[in-house]
């Protein structure tokens, strides 16, 4: 495996959503075999769903190592969970990281496919945030992509700032790094100050019985 910046932002993408999978599950408290599968799924989920997209074979498939990433960092997870003290903040943290690297790992690829920006952007987007809504979906939540959390959008705005950047002929490292910190950063910044996007619902018609 060729360790350029890319293949090390993608790995650190997989890491980053197996200790988020795991922390989810161990909060459902889910059976080991329940912690390996969300681990598993959530790092693997959106870029499966890329490569299928895009015809290729999944990634986890051609390169093994990720697979052996994916368990090593879910077997530490589970031998030190009690080292982490604040569960709802680590899990929000790795969410993060792993949205931010693997916005611009599903952009990039698109790229070299020699895809539509359009099409770029939202292959970035379905990688940052599936294997997080496969994640709920398996426990039991709400996906975050469908809260009023800014989750999906900072992917979006990523893949777009990623797309111009690559336009002016940016350094290609630097495009990477940039781009997953803007997402990164958008996530941080809208928590805290707790701003989303609206909601809506239908009224109640009340009943004249």
């Amino acid at each position: 495996m060729d360790f350029s910046l890319f293949n090390v932002l993608d790995l650190l993408g997989t890491v980053a959503f197996a200790i988020s999978g795991a922390l989810a599950a161990m909060n459902r408290k889910l059976d080991l075999f329940g912690i390996f599968i969300i681990a598993f799924v959530t790092s693997i989920g959106g870029g499966t769903l890329r490569d299928i997209l895009i015809g290729a074979t999944p990634t986890w498939m051609l390169n093994t190592i990720y697979i052996y990433f994916i368990g090593g960092v879910t077997i530490l997870s589970i031998i030190f969970r009690n080292k982490i003290n604040y569960l709802k903040t680590s899990l929000f943290l790795f969410d993060t990281i792993g949205l931010g690297v693997f916005t611009i790992t599903g952009v990039e690829i698109g790229l070299q496919n020699d895809l539509d920006p359009i099409v770029c952007i939202t292959l970035g987007a379905m990688t940052g945030t599936f294997g997080g809504v496969l994640r709920d979906i398996l426990c039991a939540e709400i996906p975050v992509i469908f809260r009023k959390e800014i989750y999906a959008t900072a992917s979006l705005t990523g893949g777009l700032v990623f797309i111009i950047l690559n336009n002016f002929n940016v350094n290609t490292d630097v495009i990477y790094i940039v781009t997953s910190l803007i997402i990164i950063s958008i996530r941080l910044v809208v928590v805290k100050y707790h701003i989303s996007l609206p909601t809506y619902r239908l009224h109640e018609e009340k009943s004249d019985v």
